[in-house]
């Protein structure tokens, strides 16, 4: 009675991590190549080659054996590291640039220091007197 629930505890694990690759797999195939190259990531291909051998993986082999444990290490870097990084690559690429009257940013009413104007001998915290 033990044994079979363990078992079954197992099933339903790897079952939940062949999910969490296939979501990880499907997310990657949605991101734009240009992102990947743009987060300094490795490119899209490498990645979706090897989140589908992650999916493979986990799927027919048994959790308990070395290479889903692999697999789910390749899952956690993409999910941890590199979709955060491309969200916010997709991200800012996607907001709309705010540009002052003159056409350039930082000259009057553009986005920097809160739209007032500067010189070109401001420093960081105002202008310089040297």
């Amino acid at each position: 009675m033990l044994v079979t629930g363990f078992f079954g505890a197992i099933a339903l694990l790897s079952w939940a991590l062949f999910l969490f690759a296939l979501f990880a797999f499907v997310d990657a195939v949605f991101r734009r190549p240009d992102a990947y190259r743009a987060a300094n990531k490795q490119n899209k291909g490498m990645w979706l080659i090897f989140l589908g051998i992650a999916a493979v993986v986990m799927k027919f082999f048994s959790i308990l054996s070395f290479l889903p444990v692999l697999g789910l290490i390749a899952v956690i870097v993409y999910m941890v590291d590199v979709r955060p990084a491309l969200r916010e690559v997709t991200a800012n690429s996607q907001t709309p640039r705010r540009i002052g009257r003159g056409g350039f940013p930082g000259r009057r009413g553009g986005p920097r220091r809160g739209g007032r104007g500067g010189s070109s001998s401001d420093g960081p915290y105002g202008p310089y007197n040297g």
